[in-house]
């Protein structure tokens, strides 16, 4: 027969097992409300759509009908011995990211520290500088397809100034720059609102004794402003990049890749060959190895641009 004693150290031993289970049953059903039907949004939304891409890149289906044809590596072989306009179009969206990246980057962050100077109308101005980036793609390329069509012919034709009278929808040269200012203007903004934190987090002591020890701007902005901003250099340069190998709708409503698909970015020629021409398989093959580059360049530039970190 159990003395109450025993009864009372058994329930010492055995109430916090069970108190702790239900502990984690709760937390178990609470992380899952919140998290599930997001996690369950993104894998239909993201994965499966994902994993079916990766399926049709070996098939030549069209993209209509229920007819899907295995091939293998066909596609592939096709695109790198064969479909000139996918070089062509990879090798100008790689310069397009190379000149969009670096002038988005300066751009902004010149407009960053030009804003967080002792100006009265610095919040005007941040206000100003990051509205393009509220305006959609396609809206904006439609906006500035009308400024560089009719707004710069008015303008040359009143001025002769050179710059206002060239083609520059209309030819190769020109609409390429066209597409890289438009891109610049709406996503500098974005970039100097994060410079703009990042400055404001410098310690002003810092920079106040170098000013002391006869340092000059330059010296200050190479040695103590950049290496302590490097976190938010990697951040820009990450999505500036990741921004720039993606553009579509600009592309698309700017120039539609013409004239004579001079100006046709990698993504809008993804889009042509699967919903235009109807050859889905192939351009799911395209969407594959433009994924596989885009991922190992920003991984790469994460991997160095954080070691820097790190070294500063």
């Amino acid at each position: 027969m159990s003395t109450p004693q025993s009864e009372l150290n058994s329930v010492a031993v055995h109430t916090p097992a069970h108190v702790n289970k239900k502990k984690n049953l709760k937390k178990a059903v609470s992380f899952w409300l919140f998290v599930g039907p997001a996690f369950l949004t993104f894998c239909v939304i993201v994965l499966i759509p994902f994993f079916y891409g990766m399926y049709y890149a070996f098939t030549d289906w069209n993209g209509v009908t229920g007819n899907v044809k295995w091939v293998g590596l066909d596609n592939f072989k096709y695109l790198l011995t064969e479909d000139k306009q996918f070089k062509t179009s990879f090798i100008l969206t790689v310069k397009y990211t190379v000149v969009a990246v670096i002038l988005t980057n300066v751009v902004g962050f010149a407009l960053a520290m030009l804003v967080t100077q002792m100006l009265k109308t610095s919040n005007i101005l941040r206000t100003i500088f990051f509205m393009p980036n509220l305006i959609g793609g396609l809206l904006l390329g439609f906006i500035w397809q009308f400024i560089f069509v009719k707004g710069f012919a008015s303008i040359g034709t009143l001025t002769n100034i050179k710059f206002f009278t060239l083609p520059w929808l209309g030819d190769a040269n020109t609409a390429f720059w066209g597409i890289v200012i438009v891109s610049v203007w709406q996503g500098a903004g974005y970039i100097m609102v994060i410079y703009i934190a990042a400055l404001q987090n410098v310690p002003q002591d810092l920079i106040e004794a170098a000013k002391i020890d006869g340092a000059n701007r330059l010296q200050i902005l190479k040695n103590i402003t950049i290496p302590l901003i490097a976190p938010a250099v990697t951040v820009c340069l990450f999505l500036t990049i990741s921004w720039s190998f993606k553009v579509f709708d600009t592309n698309l409503s700017l120039t539609n890749g013409g004239p004579f698909k001079a100006t046709e970015m990698l993504a809008l020629n993804i889009y042509t060959e699967a919903f235009v021409n109807n050859r889905y398989g192939l351009g799911e093959a395209k969407a594959l190895i433009f994924f596989i580059v885009v991922a190992a360049v920003t991984t790469l530039q994460v991997y160095i641009t954080k070691k820097r970190e790190v070294e500063a």
